[in-house]
């Protein structure tokens, strides 16, 4: 069972990035899927999650407006198009997954973290 997340890199104020989170060994279809971000010597924080049994999104208040998730089951994934990155935005993305159809917060997997970047 392993998520891998990809799509990070380095973007203007302003600008736009597309993570992904690609799952083996199982499948997303029955998960909620979530990402996270954490800063420099900051704790992880939730950003986004997907419920599978009915397609709700979650988001904090920090990116409502801004970054959508989508998921995409005949490729197993879960998309995080985050426009409009500010610097504060700047941090390691982690997706995850919770053997639970909706967003319980309790996660079972976790990918290895992909590097955004946000210049002023």
């Amino acid at each position: 069972v392993q998520l891998v997340g990809s799509g990070g890199g380095l973007v203007q104020a302003g600008g736009s990035l597309r993570l992904s989170c690609a799952a083996s060994g199982f499948t997303f279809e029955d998960d909620a899927i979530g990402w996270f971000l954490q800063a420099p010597g900051k704790v992880r924080e939730g950003v986004t999650c997907i419920s599978s049994s009915d397609g709700s999104t979650y988001y904090a208040d920090s990116v409502k407006g801004r970054f959508i998730i989508s998921s995409d089951n005949a490729k197993n994934k879960v998309d995080l198009q985050m426009n409009s990155l500010k610097p504060e935005d700047a941090a390691v993305y982690y997706c995850a997954a919770e053997r639970s159809s909706n967003c319980h917060g309790a996660y079972d997997y976790w990918g290895q973290g992909t590097q955004v970047t946000v210049s002023s």
